[in-house]
């Protein structure tokens, strides 16, 4: 459909911020992986350390955070069919979202290495170019409604809107340009992630699936 075309084109337009040097990871991408709810996509941390303690050495051992939340009482099947859902979506999205906030910060210490503003725009140039060419496949694997979760994770990991790093990156009239695409159909790239309000449920599944719960 046009609309979800369209909809590539705006969640792509963030993306954009990717820099051209990024490696291409080996690994299958995250969002060509089968979704399987019975095993966790984040693999459970185990960080074995020593602490100084008087003349003695201890090891110890830091794990995942485990968060426990009472269970979940769903009203009708629609409502377990949604949260199940939202933990696929989840599963397949925030993988990306990482992805981004790490490849973000590589972009902006990159930038600060670069002798003036001519050349920092040139180099963006590049990157946008390169980044629709190697991310147009992945996203047009998303679905709409992902393509929507992904752009508030990005908020959540990167605790900036999708506009916000549009704009520092590639300028206002860029970002208000992939703003009013993004509007004529419903969304916003402006759209916060609220953890403890509208987005809570969202907010529990990620930390469950981070901690290898889900």
């Amino acid at each position: 459909m046009l609309k979800n075309r369209i909809y590539i084109l705006v969640t792509m337009a963030f993306l954009s911020v990717i820099p051209a040097y990024a490696q291409v990871n080996q690994q299958i991408a995250p969002e060509d992986r089968e979704v399987d709810m019975d095993n966790p996509t984040f693999e459970p941390m185990v960080k074995v350390g020593k602490v100084l303690m008087g003349s003695d050495s201890i090891q110890y051992v830091e794990l995942n955070k485990i968060w426990v939340y009472p269970p979940i009482e769903f009203k009708n099947a629609k409502e377990r069919i949604a949260y199940n859902r939202l933990v696929a979506n989840v599963k397949k999205v925030l993988p990306i979202a990482k992805e981004v906030n790490q490849i973000i910060i590589e972009t902006y210490e990159y930038l600060q290495t670069l002798p003036n503003k001519k050349a920092k725009d040139e180099h963006m140039k590049l990157v946008e170019k390169s980044i629709k060419k190697e991310y147009t496949p992945r996203m047009k694997k998303l679905t709409y409604s992902q393509g929507k979760l992904l752009i508030k994770l990005v908020y959540r990991e990167c605790n900036s809107s999708s506009y916000s790093l549009i704009q520092a990156f590639l300028g206002p009239i860029r970002a208000g340009f992939y703003q009013a695409f993004a509007s004529l159909f419903g969304a916003s790239l402006t759209k916060k992630y609220d953890a403890n309000g509208v987005d809570r449920l969202t907010e529990r599944v990620v930390r469950q699936v981070e901690a290898g719960q889900l």
